[in-house]
């Protein structure tokens, strides 16, 4: 049986037709009904930058450059002021405006002071690191002992020096030339909480450094005859874990001094290595991944992308 049609109200207008709700309408009404009830839904995510990113956006013409965007200063540790290690010089950036900063200690090699790896505390500071140079107990302490000094200096700047204020104590770094070099794997395996490890040239009797769990840089010389690439950095690098994030640079035609006086390459990948791991600045990356070339560098191995 058909229905009958509904009977219009005998009081009040007649109704008319139905609002038409556009896209935009539901939109902003579901919006305002959401707000009121305190689920409006997150903006869609971004890749949010790190915490500690520090400096302009790098460009190679940054790397490479003598200075970095960072004005410094410079104080002296005094021997005799310290225990672990023979004192050394800090370089820091003179401003904390962007907040506080990662920390690298790095020692000479075998008779050397720190006078051979000073070049380097301008270099990174300028970019954003507090820095020390440090001088060993005796210039004839071996790997190991150069390791645990380089650990002794880390722990100073944090704790004791008038610069611990603008130090991260959790991003932290140990580089080392020749037996430093060899001192700055010994840390990275004592110490797993350091954030990167750069040996230059390195020389250590130990050969297996399979429980590194630190991100590691290994810098060799095809020319060097002190520590020799297929007896030192080659083994180095293959012994550390495959899961670890590291790379292996030989320097092109150099000898072991090469990371002893001013050196763009060492420095411009020191800088990126330091940068993407103390300080988690995922800019640096396109530095380090794909493997740089270039006729400065012999060969380049990697494991990335990074993790």
């Amino acid at each position: 049986m058909p229905t009958a049609a509904p009977t219009v109200p005998r009081h009040g207008p007649r109704p008319g037709p139905a609002p038409r709700w556009t896209t935009a309408t539901v939109r902003a009404l579901l919006t305002l009904i959401l707000v009121g009830a305190g689920l409006t839904a997150a903006p869609p995510a971004q890749a949010a930058a790190s915490p500690y990113q520090r400096g302009p956006d790098p460009t190679v013409a940054s790397i490479e450059a003598s200075r970095g965007p960072f004005a410094i200063a410079q104080t002296t540790i005094a021997a005799s002021s310290v225990s672990g290690f023979r004192g050394g010089t800090v370089y820091y950036p003179t401003s904390t405006a962007e907040g506080t900063f990662g920390a690298v200690a790095i020692s000479p090699g075998y008779t050397a002071t720190q006078s051979s790896v000073a070049w380097l505390g301008p270099r990174l500071a300028s970019q954003g690191f507090v820095v020390v140079t440090i001088d060993t107990l005796s210039r004839y302490d071996q790997p190991a002992s150069r390791g645990t000094q380089l650990l002794a200096a880390l722990d100073h700047l944090t704790t004791a020096s008038t610069v611990r204020t603008r130090i991260d104590r959790n991003r932290l770094a140990v580089m080392g030339h020749s037996m430093g070099g060899g001192g700055s794997l010994s840390a990275a395996n004592t110490r797993p909480a350091l954030q990167a490890a750069i040996p230059l040239t390195g020389w250590h009797t130990v050969k297996n450094w399979s429980g590194v769990r630190v991100p590691t840089l290994v810098i060799g010389a095809e020319n060097d005859s002190i520590a020799p690439v297929t007896s030192h950095s080659e083994p180095f690098y293959t012994s550390l874990p495959s899961t670890l994030d590291k790379a292996y640079l030989e320097l092109n035609a150099a000898s072991h001094s090469a990371p002893t006086s001013s050196n763009v390459t060492v420095a411009k990948y020191s800088i990126s290595w330091l940068k993407r791991f103390v300080d988690d600045d995922t800019r640096y990356e396109q530095f380090l991944c794909p493997a740089p070339r270039g006729t400065a560098i012999q060969e380049y191995r990697d494991t990335c992308p990074h993790s």
